[in-house]
């Protein structure tokens, strides 16, 4: 009886950490994303700040995971850093 109650206890540990894991995987694609995201929009509130224009719009057309639709955000975050950066540089001339 002990025998079975042990593997038994065993079967259920090693199910909740596998369970575990598969929502940890999906959660952190998910806060990835919203940190892609977060990123995106302070970047466009501090251009706009700095009195630019700034084109906000992110086409996640054909984005259908949380990896794809975080590698838009993170490119658009890449073309507004660039935006930011010579905002800065033409400032400082």
């Amino acid at each position: 009886m002990k025998k079975l109650t042990a593997i038994a206890a065993t079967l259920i540990t090693a199910s909740v950490l596998s369970t575990s894991a598969f929502a940890s995987d999906d959660d952190n694609a998910s806060d990835r994303l919203q940190s892609a995201r977060g990123g995106v929009q302070a970047l466009t509130v501090t251009l706009e700040n700095l009195g630019a224009t700034v084109d906000k719009s992110v086409d996640l057309n054909g984005a259908y995971t949380y990896s794809q639709k975080e590698a838009v955000y993170n490119a658009k975050h890449a073309d507004l850093q660039a935006q930011f950066d010579e905002l800065r540089a033409n400032s400082a001339e």
